[in-house]
């Protein structure tokens, strides 16, 4: 067989997720994750799942990989020991922040303690301008001095971020030389290289993350390649990264900080196939797993995109209080709330669920597997949601009486409450804490949740989407084929793409069209050569933008920018395009103000035009019920008998109404009381509110 088998592999904090794609049809499997050794599971599943089809490792064309390693390593603080090399005068700066209390009213407030201790952080004397001017030469036997200490307390990567390195990188170069005697190269990030942007606080702070998981990406990275090579893999493993394109192992282990997200990435990005492929103007993707629930807005057939991301914040949903990043991302919402989330009574007689997870050690009690604290997994079961021998397609057989008993001692016996009542308030309050960010996240991007079309994945998702539907107004749910494993699927279809980006200010006022044409003429050099090592011969697509502000504003507006060169227009071009952007976001423009762009990026990928809008099914007759089950209805709290029926029994076009339960091999779909639901014509399940 030719190489045209294409595996996706996304690690979570509770599952291992794969998806082997080979001509005409598509396989999936899913694994507990194997924290101890992560890459253990995707090489046993790989192993699996090629011996289901009957090929061998040679025969895969490529294998892309997400994952969430590095992300929990930041949450969790399970990184390297990381130094900090800065500018003197300037240790300190990682600590100060930005100068302002996340919570101004809580006189308990902590702030996250930096990645470096103050003892790790060392000052060069050394200082270049704003303009990129040598003001001070670089003191090389300090860095040497500095070396020999790094290497007597035991670091084992290092981030190297001096004042204005973005304009002038000679320093931070010349520093990783003399760095590299006493410790390897490949371990010491450069802020002009990781993050070369203005923002001193945001620069150090991405610079110190991507150091601290360099080590531990580096050896499972270089671990997995290994081990697939060893299998007989001779193509290449593909990165996802968290801006929704795909990258290179070579460059994901040089500036690992880009994976972080890089699961719910391919969520996203799947969403947005599906919003083109039903022709949903406005939809909001719902991805819930064991773990996390991510929660994202897609408009016009693109999600929403930033290039600011918080990670471990210390409040729930609020800005400030977590480890900043400046890394293209896919802009989401992320919330400890999943099927493992751990469930309790607080001290007011309140349930409580998450953000703390079960995982998949020792797991949710029905796992069997030595929790006994129940979780949003043990409550949907004991609602009777879950069908117990085909949880994860059959490959864990949930113990029903140890989910009752785990809901009863913890929540149902300290409340009075009876065992379903209990479950269902689980289920009702991590539903609504999803809801809420929801919520909170449309609100902060200007934005609704009401009239939008939910597209829910995860093995967890399609319990819980038409309930929240209702919660935030939404008449519609899209549950996709092969939900279950929703990310491992928007990996086969993300392309191959990188963005690059400089800060170089430029007011319009003295606009020079040759220094910007020259600016993104290096910057697309920068991006083809990574795009070009995983896509030699395709199309590519090339977006500019440019972040631009009146002059003394504190922060700038994202400004689409068309194709290059520019030439005399330049100014009154980019002057249009800036105030068409601040006028739709502010509702006015500030005349006689001066205008400047201060950063700018460049995003190159393979073009890959999204899928037309499908037909609609004709109508078809459902089948009979493969049996009746009494559960618990979540929109109205009564027991009901439900019907069962077997998603690969449904044809498109037919409709059920609930109560009924969709089964599949990696998730089930709820339909609740006053819900109608059934297969469209590429068979992924249309869940609509039955008029009233």
């Amino acid at each position: 067989m030719s190489s045209t088998a294409r595996l996706a592999v996304d690690i979570g904090g509770t599952f291992t997720d794969l998806v082997l794609a080979v001509p005409g049809r598509s396989l999936s499997a899913k694994l507990l994750t194997t924290h101890d050794a992560p890459e253990r599971a995707v090489l046993e599943g790989t192993a699996a799942i090629l011996a289901e089809v009957g090929i061998a490792a040679t025969d895969l064309a490529h294998v892309i990989h997400g994952t969430t390693l590095a992300t929990n390593a930041l949450i969790e603080r399970k990184g390297a020991a990381t130094a900090l090399v800065t500018t003197e005068g300037f240790r300190d700066s990682l600590e100060m922040a930005y100068e302002h209390r996340f919570e101004q009213y809580d006189l308990y407030m902590e702030r996250p303690a930096p990645l470096v201790p103050r003892p790790w952080r060392f000052e060069v004397p050394e200082r270049i301008a704003a303009d990129g001017e040598v003001l001070l030469p670089m003191e090389e036997a300090a860095l040497a001095r500095i070396g020999a200490a790094i290497r007597t307390e035991g670091i084992r990567a290092v981030a190297v971020c001096f004042l204005h390195a973005y304009q002038n990188d000679a320093h931070e170069r010349r520093a990783r030389e003399i760095l590299a005697r006493f410790l390897p190269e490949e371990v010491i990030a450069l802020s002009s290289e990781v993050c070369p942007e203005i923002r001193e606080y945001e620069r150090a702070s991405t610079t110190v993350a991507n150091a601290y998981v360099l080590p531990l990406m580096e050896r499972y990275l270089g671990g997995l390649e290994d081990g697939l090579r060893a299998m007989g893999c001779a193509g290449p493993l593909l990165l996802m990264m968290s801006s929704g394109g795909i990258t290179t192992v070579g460059t994901a282990r040089r500036f690992p900080i880009r994976l972080v997200e890089s699961g719910p990435a391919g969520g996203a990005i799947l969403a947005q196939i599906l919003a083109a492929e039903n022709g949903i103007g406005r939809a909001l993707a719902f991805d819930m797993g064991g773990t996390t629930a991510k929660i994202t807005l897609i408009d016009d057939m693109k999600p929403q995109q930033a290039r600011h991301f918080e990670i471990a914040r210390a409040a729930r949903f609020v800005k400030g209080s977590g480890i900043p990043v400046r890394i293209p991302v896919i802009d989401m919402v992320e919330i400890g709330a999943g099927g493992g989330s751990i469930a309790r009574v607080d001290g007011l007689k309140r349930i409580t669920v998450g953000p703390d997870s079960a995982g998949s050690m020792p797991g949710p009690a029905c796992y069997g597997r030595g929790g006994t604290l129940p979780t949003v997994t043990d409550a949907d079961l004991v609602l009777a949601w879950i069908d117990p021998a085909r949880f994860a397609g059959g490959q864990i057989t949930l113990d029903a009486p140890a989910a009752g008993a785990a809901v009863v001692a913890a929540v149902a016996a300290p409340l009075g409450m009876a065992p379903d009542a209990a479950a269902l308030g689980i289920t009702e309050i991590v539903t609504e804490t999803m809801a809420s960010a929801a919520r909170v996240h449309a609100v902060e991007n200007g934005k609704e949740t009401a009239g939008r079309t939910m597209i829910a994945f995860g093995g967890a998702a399609p319990l819980h989407a038409a309930r929240m539907a209702q919660k935030l107004g939404m008449d519609r749910v899209l549950v996709p084929v092969g939900a279950g494993v929703g990310s491992a699927h928007g990996f086969l279809a993300a392309p191959i793409g990188y963005e690059v980006v400089r800060t170089r200010l430029v007011p319009l006022a003295s606009f020079d069209a040759a220094l910007v044409n020259g600016l993104f003429d290096a910057m697309r050099g920068e991006a083809e050569a990574v795009v070009r090592l995983g896509a030699p011969g395709a199309v590519l697509r090339e977006e500019r933008t440019a972040f631009m502000r009146y002059r003394g504003q504190g922060h700038e507006v994202a400004v689409a920018l068309p194709d290059g060169p520019y030439g005399g227009n330049g100014a009154a071009m980019l002057k249009a395009a800036f105030e068409a952007t601040y006028h739709a976001l502010y509702g006015r423009t500030i005349p006689k103000l001066e205008i400047e762009a201060l950063t700018w990026t460049l995003a190159l990928s393979e073009a890959r035009p999204l899928p037309a809008r499908l037909a609609d099914a004709p109508p078809a007759a459902a089948p009979a019920p493969s049996g009746r089950r009494r559960i618990i209805d979540p929109g109205t709290g009564e027991a009901a008998e439900a019907a069962l029926y077997d998603r690969a029994a449904l044809p498109p076009g037919a409709r059920i109404d609930g109560p009924a339960v969709i089964l599949e091999a990696e998730t089930s779909t709820l339909v609740p009381a006053g819900f109608r639901a059934g297969p469209n014509a590429a068979g992924h399940i249309l869940i609509e509110r039955i008029a009233t």
